[in-house]
């Protein structure tokens, strides 16, 4: 990872933010990004230049709206002088029960989860390119096994998983394009029974929440792998393939 750049789009909190750590420790620079979060994102780019100064860079800018695309894109390529790995991370996740979507449901969910992705990668190809760049996306075990009253989160999740193989032939030999599946990783930021996270661990053969870090690894391996691409590795404590219930 040394002296490469990696742009971690959704990196102020969470999974993205864990990944930006754990690739600036091997030696990466990393092009932070966020929407709403800045405090949050600002944060995290003063503590990584301060472990290796002007080592990280932050841009800003709703990808969910196509008119961000190119600015926040340039500004990305801009902050190093090149790209070497493309992470789409930002994701909106919220219940969509059938009668209640509208408009502003689809730009958010289907926007930040497929449409940004889709527009940033294209736009982000030739850079990658130039130096045999990684895409990674991240998809979602719904993607394949839908989630009740989630339809707009599953159908473009399901739409960035083909777009992922796709993306994997078009734009090979130069850039590799893969996925990353996460199952029961982090509980969402909206409130759950208790009663509801139970029946979710009672389905994981693993019988755990996975973690930010088993992400952070599988990402990581992604990158290196040479000869790796158009795969999707699920990271889900084997939920995604079991037909497991405890108790």
């Amino acid at each position: 990872m040394e002296n490469r750049v990696t742009f971690i789009t959704g990196s102020a909190k969470r999974i993205g933010a864990h990944t930006a750590k754990y690739l600036h420790s091997f030696g990466s620079n990393i092009v932070l990004h966020c929407n709403e979060s800045r405090l949050e994102a600002e944060k995290l780019c003063i503590e990584l230049n301060q472990q290796r100064a002007k080592s990280a860079m932050l841009v800003q800018g709703d990808l969910s709206n196509l008119s961000n695309i190119e600015r926040v894109g340039q500004q990305a390529i801009d902050s190093f002088g090149r790209l070497d790995v493309l992470i789409n991370n930002a994701s909106s996740f919220y219940p969509t029960p059938i009668g209640t979507i509208n408009g502003k449901d689809w730009q958010s969910i289907v926007g930040s989860n497929m449409q940004g992705p889709l527009f940033l990668s294209q736009y982000c190809a030739k850079s990658l390119a130039q130096n045999f760049g990684v895409i990674i996306n991240m998809v979602d075990i719904h993607a394949a096994k839908p989630l009740k009253n989630h339809t707009l989160y599953c159908m473009a999740k399901s739409a960035l998983t083909t777009m992922t193989q796709s993306l994997a032939l078009e734009l090979a030999p130069d850039i590799r394009v893969n996925g990353v599946a996460p199952g029961a990783i982090l509980w969402p930021e909206v409130q759950m029974e208790e009663e509801d996270k139970q029946q979710i661990l009672n389905q994981i053969p693993a019988q755990r929440l996975g973690t930010v870090q088993d992400i952070a690894h599988a990402i990581k391996f992604m990158i290196d792998a040479s000869y790796v691409s158009g795969q999707i590795i699920a990271v889900d404590g084997g939920r995604s393939i079991s037909s497991y219930t405890k108790g």
